[in-house]
């Protein structure tokens, strides 16, 4: 299994950006799927962005399409989340997972249960 960390979550005003970093320790995290959750005060967890291990095929939720762009640095064990024009309800702790997950999955989104190693969460809090 490969450990994750999360880091970049901050206290933003809205239409701020932030990115946040997911670095992984272990072997083989270049060939691992990572997804980025978020999870709000009170509410379940939720897929925010997944990028795949080496064809860049990537996948975003409604909410931050055009506004997030996910991308990775396999040569840093990283994958970065650069969220702009941030909003009120994107607040809440975003953790990174990764998994073996096929691309032809990935990109359909419904691939939450496909990820087995987690990070421990970074707070992201955007003040209207």
């Amino acid at each position: 299994q490969v450990q994750l960390v999360e880091s970049g979550g901050d206290f933003v005003q809205s239409g701020g950006s932030l990115r946040l970093s997911c670095v992984g320790a272990g072997v083989g995290f270049d060939s691992l799927a990572i997804g980025w959750f978020r999870q709000a005060p009170g509410k379940e967890r939720k897929g925010v962005s997944h990028i795949s291990a080496t064809d860049g095929t990537t996948w975003y939720s409604d909410s931050v399409k055009g506004r997030f762009a996910i991308s990775r640095d396999n040569a840093k064990n990283t994958v970065y989340l650069q969220m702009n024009k941030l909003e009120p309800n994107d607040t809440g702790t975003y953790y990174c997972a990764a998994g073996q997950i096929p691309s032809r999955l990935l990109r359909l989104g419904l691939v939450g249960a496909y990820f087995d190693s987690w990070g421990q969460g970074t707070q992201v809090t955007v003040s209207s």
